[in-house]
């Protein structure tokens, strides 16, 4: 007899499923954990902050009546991984989603002022910084714990990318009048190529261990209004076919499609969702 399929209602179901969220204290971190939560699942959260990332755990259990994790991570040392997944396992005794959500903030300039977003600036030690967590990061915690998901039925991982991983960032909405062409704030750098890696690193991870069941994919959010300066979000809106910049709760539903069993067959893809922003 032919396997009855599941309701979409039930594919997204993420009853009892323990979910690693990077970043998880930050403004996206913190909403991957509520698709999660409302979804039945664990979240995980890491972070740098323990007590904020504590917090924002706590937070989930008190509103979704759900278990919950929360603890402070350098997802640059491989050591320290290994022990949060060990902690992990422990108590919970399974990993089934990994969501690479944390990067640093690429700054425009530093704490005298000083520009340093130029590309002829940039100094090597916020390259190194930026890469080691945006994209390192990323690799070792999907090493971590996509080699456990492999080992155990399989599993999803979830790369944050971005739309400036797929597009180049538009250096205009970035300008400061009456600053001088050489002088004028950008986009560091490192932002694209962190996040352009990680679309590169989510096709080698999707071919990587299909046969163990483990899928991978990315999500490249747009731009996301967090209170940002006038003028900025008007020059940023006009970039985008629907004029308006991303609510945070926007990629909630984006993000449960992808961790669940509603994206079963979806493996190696970068979804956009940036209001059209990549099209023009």
């Amino acid at each position: 007899m032919a396997k009855m399929a599941k309701s979409v209602r039930d594919s997204f179901d993420l009853d009892g499923r323990v979910a690693i969220i990077t970043g998880g204290a930050g403004l996206l971190g913190q909403k991957h954990a509520e698709a999660v939560a409302e979804l039945g699942g664990i979240p995980c959260l890491l972070d740098l902050d323990a007590e904020r990332t504590a917090e924002a755990a706590n937070r989930l259990s008190q509103i979704y009546k759900c278990q919950s994790f929360g603890a402070a991570l350098d997802i640059t040392k491989p050591e320290a991984i290994d022990a949060i997944r060990t902690q992990i396992l422990d108590q919970f005794g399974r990993v089934d989603i990994l969501i690479n959500n944390a990067a640093n903030n690429p700054k425009m300039e530093n704490t005298d002022g000083a520009n340093w977003s130029r590309f002829e600036e940039l100094p090597l030690q916020i390259w190194n910084e930026d890469i080691s967590v945006g994209l390192t990061g990323a690799m070792l915690c999907s090493r971590i714990f996509g080699s456990h998901m492999a080992e155990n039925d399989g599993g999803v991982i979830l790369n944050i990318a971005s739309d400036l991983g797929i597009i180049a960032p538009d250096q205009r909405i970035y300008r400061n009048e009456g600053e001088t062409a050489d002088t004028q704030n950008v986009k560091p750098v490192t932002y694209s190529v962190v996040k352009a890696g990680l679309i590169g690193l989510t096709k080698y991870l999707a071919t990587y261990w299909p046969d163990k069941g483990v899928r991978a994919n990315a999500l490249a959010p747009g731009g996301i209004y967090n209170g940002q300066d006038d003028a900025f979000v008007s020059r940023l809106t006009n970039l985008i076919p629907m004029g308006r910049m991303a609510d945070k709760d926007e990629y909630k539903a984006s993000v449960a499609f992808m961790i669940s069993d509603a994206s079963s067959y979806m493996n190696g893809a970068t979804l956009s969702i940036d209001g059209g922003r990549t099209v023009w």
